[in-house]
């Protein structure tokens, strides 16, 4: 004990705690700045190309934070792009976008959809009697938006806040490219250069303390104030108001978002992708990589699926404590970052299981803990629409329990196992400190590729994987879409 207190005491670990912090307040704070604005545009005006406006500014979430990271250095960093068109005008340096900076423009860009689809989510579902009651007593449209719409965005403000923090406190790839010591780059440097690992363990155990404190919060702020509507029935919307002279100053908004979290980061990757096949640089080590992270994300969907569907059934068709100890456990994982459940299975594996260490069965494992909730949640969902009755009649009519949930229940699943199946290969498939830690030797996926291209500054090297991903997300992306 006095040990763990006098690491935990060490300068440098103060430093790790502050540091990380330091970002997820950040982050979290300039991701409100840009969400705010950007889902009530959508909403509640008459943003010209408004439907189109909404699914752009989602389309970050496909980007893994370490694409959006290497998409950042290859063009601010001092070998990038933008150094490269100012070196003959006599520019020889730029201010450098590594640590804090570097780190905060990467994750805003690429966690702020998180905030504004659960904002936007708030502002269709309030109740427009709560802001008519507000102007018919004199409110002008700022006091009108900043005492009564605000102050019920709470809940959705508050959820979508805790998802860019949560997001931010796990990532790895970005923080570990722009070279920002927060708690996860700390215990991957830790593990690797320290024969004495206790400190990586101890700074996991700080962050999983951090993660715990953060859902706590979270609930917490919520008190005991509830939500309602005033009304029942069909919900009523807001007319959209009318922009006027300020249109145009909102598109540019919305075009410099789009643009600087899509267009730049996609446009950097073609860039250098065009340039490593102008200066000859084989394609054929791409291809064997993501042949790998196809094989594993789909190996890690289909088990995620298995274990779903039961779990899923069982705590909505018979609940139960043991239904409902079975059903937290399961989002257990999901609350921890990769890094922690990884290194915590490296020590087991190590330790306990040696035959079972850097093997493709525990990074599947690892991928299945992990993400097993997306697949449950998606599940559960369609589960809770399908009416017991239709099962009650089933049974009368002569079908056991097998061939009612063949015939019956499973082609009614069938769009929520798809929808989570999709979930956890999308989010896999990015997945990046587990794959480091786990992955056998040899054994190179796209996201491991990009990380290590980019961390020696191999730009055009890192392009084609990074592109590929993209493109992969993406379609899992329009899969989800479909199913809705």
């Amino acid at each position: 004990l006095d040990k763990a207190v006098d690491l935990i005491l060490r300068a440098r670990t103060l430093q790790v705690i502050g540091n990380s912090a330091l970002l997820a307040a950040a982050v979290a704070l300039a991701s409100l700045l840009i969400s705010l604005p950007l889902a009530w545009l959508t909403v509640r005006t008459d943003l010209p190309w408004r439907q189109g406006w909404t699914v752009l500014a989602a389309m970050p979430l496909v980007i893994p934070s370490y694409v959006g990271g290497f998409a950042l250095v290859a063009m601010m960093g001092p070998r990038g792009m933008v150094q490269e068109f100012l070196a003959p005008l006599g520019v020889e340096r730029l201010p450098s976008i590594y640590g804090f900076p570097g780190a905060l423009w990467a994750l805003t860009l690429f966690t702020y959809p998180y905030l504004y689809l659960s904002v936007r989510s708030g502002l269709q579902n309030l109740d427009p009697a709560i802001e008519e009651a507000a102007r018919s007593l004199g409110y002008g449209p700022v006091q009108t938006f900043l005492r009564v719409t605000l102050p019920n965005l709470r809940p959705s403000i508050a959820a979508g806040s805790l998802l860019v923090l949560l997001y931010t406190l796990s990532d790895f790839g970005a923080v570990s490219l722009l070279r920002y010591n927060s708690f996860t780059r700390a215990i991957y440097v830790q593990y690797l250069s320290s024969f004495d690992r206790s400190l990586a363990s101890l700074l996991s155990l700080i962050l999983v303390l951090m993660t715990v404190l953060l859902l706590l919060a979270e609930r917490r702020s919520r008190g005991r104030i509830r939500y309602y509507r005033s009304s029942a029935g069909v919900i009523r919307r807001n007319p959209p108001l009318a922009l006027g002279r300020w249109r145009w100053p909102a598109l540019l908004l919305c075009l410099g978002i789009v643009t600087a979290a899509l267009l730049l980061p996609a446009g950097v990757v073609v860039f250098w992708l065009l340039r490593g096949l102008a200066a000859g640089d084989s394609l054929q080590p791409v291809w064997q990589a993501a042949l790998n992270s196809l094989y594993v994300a789909g190996l890690a969907a289909g088990t995620a699926v298995l274990l779903g569907v039961p779990v899923a059934y069982f705590s909505t068709r018979y609940p139960s404590r043991l239904a409902s100890l079975i059903y937290q456990s399961v989002y257990v994982g999901y609350g921890l970052p990769g890094i922690v459940i990884a290194l915590s299975l490296v020590f087991f594996a190590a330790n306990y299981m040696p035959w079972v260490y850097q093997s493709l069965a525990l990074l599947i494992f690892a991928y299945t803990v992990r993400f097993l909730p997306q697949a449950v949640g998606s599940v559960q969902s369609t589960l809770e629409q399908i009416s017991p009755r239709l099962e009650e009649a089933a049974r009368s009519l002569g079908l056991n329990r097998w061939a009612v949930a063949r015939r019956i229940i499973a082609p009614l699943l069938r769009p929520g196992i798809l929808t989570g199946g999709a979930l956890v290969f999308l989010t896999t498939i990015k997945e990046l400190p587990a794959t480091l830690l786990l992955g056998p030797t040899g054994f190179t996926t796209l996201a491991t590729q990009i990380w290590s291209a980019t961390d020696e500054a191999f730009f055009a090297r890192a392009a084609t994987p990074a592109l590929l991903l993209l493109v992969i997300s993406a379609l899992s992306i329009f899969l989800i879409l479909s199913q809705e």
